[in-house]
C-alpha cells in the first residue's frame, strides 16, 4: 500500500482526502482492494456507476466504437451524435440535446443558456441578468459553482467571483416567490431535486411543482440539476418525476456512460438552445462518437434491466429495514430510491461508522461531516441488500 500512496503524496495534488483503500478492480456491486477484500460499493463513484462496475454490455460498446473512431471534434460531423441527441430528445420528450463532458460543464452550459435567453428573449439589461441558486447547493468545483455556494471552504483564497448569482434556502417557497417578485432581472432558478452534497436532503413534496409554478408566473426558467439524482437514482428516471414537472433545462451526467467515461448533456427546448450560435459555446470532447455510443448504451441497460423499478423496491426495502434500528446515535435516516443517507447527531459517530463499514466489508463516504451516504449500484439484488443491512446494523452497533 505504501508505494501507492508515496506516489500520489509526491507527484499528485492533495485536494482529496480518500479513505485508507486502495481500489484494484470493480465488478457489479463490488470492489476488490490490492489485498483481495471484497467491498459493497455504496458509493458507486457518487452515483457515476448506476449499472454497476465493468457492465458487460458497456465494456462491448465502448470496445466497438473505439475501433471505428473516438474523436473528431465538432469540427467535423460523425456518424451517431445526431442518433444520440434524437435517442435523448425522445427518451426525455425535450426538442434539443447539447453534450458535453462533466456535471460542472453541464451547469455551466445551463446558466449560460439562461442568461442569453434572458436578454434576447427576456430583454433583461445588458449585464443585468441573475441566476438564483439555493443555499447549500453543490454542481462543481469550478469558479462559477464556487461562487453560487454558501459553503466556507470555497471562499478562501479563490476570488474573484463571478458575479449575477444569488441564493436563497432551499425548500422554501415564499424566499423564492420573495426573490422572483423583487428582481425582474432573474433569468433562471437552478435548483437540485434532492440535494445530493448537503447529506441527501429531500424537499417538501410541493415544492418543485409550486415552485416550477412561481418560475412560470415570473418569466424564470426551471433549471432541474439531476446529474446526481437522476437516471434512476431516486426510483424513478428523474427525480422530479416525484413531482411530475419538466423542467426548462435538465442537466445530466455522471451514470450518463456508466462510469466509463466523463459525459454530460444538457435537455430544452428550441426556443431556448436556439440562442446558441457557432462560436458562442463548444467543447472538443462534447459529442465525441465514444461518448455518443456509451451514453445510448448506458440509458438502455437502466431500463431493459428494470433498474428503475429495482431501485424504487430496494430503496424501500432498505430504509425500512433501517428504520428498526433504535440507536441513540442517530438523527435521521432518509431517502429515495437507492439515494439514502443516514444522519449522525454527531460527527464523532459518523466517523467511528465510515471505519467500522470500511472493515466489515462496506465502502462509502460521508458528506456534510455527520451524514453518511448509502448510494449502492442499482443492480444490487435483495441477498446484496440484506448483506449490507447486515454490515451496517453490526458497524453501527460498534461505535
Amino acid at each position: 500500500m505504501y508505494k501507492y500512496l508515496l506516489k500520489e503524496s509526491i507527484y499528485g495534488a492533495s485536494n482529496y482526502s480518500p479513505l485508507n483503500v486502495i481500489i484494484k478492480q470493480g465488478k457489479g456491486v463490488y470492489l476488490k482492494d490490492i489485498n483481495n477484500k471484497k467491498y459493497l460499493d455504496f458509493l458507486s463513484g457518487y452515483s457515476a456507476v448506476n449499472q454497476g462496475h465493468c457492465h458487460p454490455r458497456l465494456i462491448k460498446a465502448i470496445n466497438k466504437q473505439s475501433k471505428l473512431l473516438t474523436l473528431t471534434s465538432r469540427a467535423f460531423y460523425n456518424t451517431n451524435l445526431g442518433e444520440l441527441c434524437e435517442f435523448m430528445c425522445n427518451t426525455f420528450k425535450y426538442e434539443k440535446y447539447l453534450p458535453m463532458n462533466t456535471g460542472v460543464e453541464g451547469g455551466e452550459t445551463a446558466i449560460k443558456l439562461a442568461r442569453k435567453w434572458g436578454y434576447e428573449k427576456k430583454n433583461v439589461p445588458k449585464n443585468d441578468a441573475i441566476n438564483l441558486f439555493c443555499n447549500n447547493n453543490f454542481w462543481g468545483r469550478t469558479l462559477s459553482a464556487l461562487s453560487s455556494s454558501n459553503d466556507y471552504k470555497c471562499y478562501n483564497h479563490f476570488g474573484p467571483y463571478t458575479n449575477g448569482f444569488e441564493l436563497i434556502e432551499y425548500n422554501n417557497l415564499n424566499a423564492l416567490e420573495k426573490k422572483l417578485k423583487t428582481n425582474p432581472n432573474i433569468v433562471s432558478f437552478m435548483v437540485e431535486p434532492i440535494q445530493g452534497e448537503a447529506g441527501v436532503i429531500i424537499p417538501h413534496d410541493n415544492y418543485l411543482k409550486e415552485a416550477y409554478k412561481l418560475c412560470k408566473k415570473y418569466n424564470v426558467l426551471m433549471i432541474l440539476d439531476e446529474v446526481q439524482s437522476g437516471l434512476g437514482r431516486s426510483g424513478k428516471l428523474l427525480a422530479c418525476d416525484y413531482s411530475n414537472i419538466k423542467p426548462d433545462i435538465l442537466i445530466l451526467g455522471k451514470s450518463l456512460s456508466g462510469g466509463f467515461y466523463p459525459v454530460s448533456g444538457v435537455l430544452t427546448n428550441s426556443e431556448i438552445m436556439d440562442v446558441l450560435t457557432p462560436g458562442t459555446h463548444g467543447s472538443t470532447y462534447g459529442g465525441n462518437p465514444l461518448a455518443n455510443a456509451v451514453s445510448i448504451e448506458a440509458i438502455n441497460i437502466i431500463f431493459e434491466e428494470n433498474l428503475i423499478e429495482n431501485s424504487y423496491n430496494m430503496g424501500k426495502y432498505f430504509r425500512y429495514e433501517l428504520s428498526n434500528l433504535d440507536l441513540n446515535i442517530l438523527k435521521e435516516i432518509r431517502g429515495k430510491g437507492l439515494f439514502n443517507a443516514i444522519e449522525f447527531h454527531d460527527t464523532k459517530h459518523a466517523e467511528a461508522s465510515l471505519q467500522n463499514l470500511m472493515q466489515n466489508g462496506l465502502l462509502t463516504q460521508l458528506t456534510k461531516k455527520n451524514t453518511l451516504r448509502l448510494t449502492p449500484p442499482l443492480i444490487i439484488n435483495k441477498s446484496q441488500i440484506d448483506k449490507s443491512l447486515e454490515i451496517i446494523k453490526k458497524s453501527l452497533k460498534k461505535c
